[in-house]
C-alpha cells in the first residue's frame, strides 16, 4: 500500500500537469474557434505551443519521465497542432486549405504508429531537426493565420493588408515541410525494422 502512496506523486509530477493543462487549454482553444474568437484562440494556442517545451524540460532536469508523460506529451501536441488545422481548414478566409490539414493530420497519425512501434522494440525513434522546423512552420502557418482572422475588418476584408501575403507561403512552406520530414521516417523505419530480425 506504501509502495502504491509512493508511485502515485511521481507518476502526478509537476511536468505532467503541465502537460494537462495543455490538454485542457486545447479544449478551451477549441471552443473558442467554434465561436471565432481569434484573439482568445490565438492566445491559448500561443500559450499551448510555447509550452511544449517546458513539461518536456521539468521532465528531464527532475528526473520525473515516465510512461504516462512520454504518452501524453506528444498526445497533447498532436492535438493541438491537427485540431486547430481543422477548425481553420473549416473556416472562410483562413487561408488553410483543408488539403494541406489532411497532409498535417496524415503525417502525425503515421509517424505516431511508427514511432510507437519502434520504440517499443527498444529504438530511440525521436524528433530530428526536419520534425522540428515542420512544428516550427505548423505554428507559424497557425499563428499567422489567426492574426488575420482575429484581425479582419467588419466587411471581411483583411484589416492589415500585408497579413494575405504572408499566410500563403508559410502555409506551403509548411506543407511541404511537413511532407519532406514525413517522408524521412520511412527508409529510417525499414532500416530499424530490418535490425530488429
Amino acid at each position: 500500500m506504501s509502495q502504491v502512496a509512493q508511485t502515485q506523486p511521481k507518476t502526478w509530477n509537476i511536468a505532467n500537469q503541465v502537460t494537462v493543462a495543455r490538454l485542457v487549454a486545447s479544449l478551451f482553444l477549441f471552443i473558442a474557434l467554434a465561436f471565432h474568437q481569434y484573439w482568445l484562440s490565438l492566445i491559448l494556442f500561443i500559450l499551448g505551443a510555447t509550452t511544449d517545451w517546458l513539461d518536456g524540460y521539468l521532465a528531464r532536469s527532475r528526473n520525473l519521465v515516465t510512461k504516462l508523460g512520454r504518452i501524453l506529451d506528444p498526445l497533447a501536441d498532436k492535438i493541438i497542432i491537427c485540431g486547430t488545422f481543422i477548425y481553420l481548414s473549416a473556416i472562410s478566409g483562413s487561408l488553410i486549405p483543408a488539403w494541406m490539414t489532411v497532409v498535417v493530420v496524415v503525417r502525425e497519425m503515421v509517424v505516431t504508429v511508427l514511432r510507437s512501434f519502434l520504440e517499443q522494440e527498444g529504438h530511440d525513434f525521436s524528433a530530428k531537426m526536419p520534425g522540428k522546423i515542420k512544428m516550427v512552420l505548423q505554428c507559424a502557418a497557425v499563428i499567422a493565420s489567426l492574426l488575420m482572422l482575429a484581425t479582419r475588418s467588419a466587411d471581411g476584408g483583411a484589416a492589415i493588408a500585408w497579413l494575405p501575403g504572408l499566410v500563403t507561403p508559410i502555409a506551403w512552406a509548411m506543407a511541404v515541410s511537413t511532407i519532406y520530414s514525413g517522408v524521412l521516417y520511412i527508409p529510417a523505419a525499414i532500416r530499424l525494422l530490418g535490425g530488429t530480425k
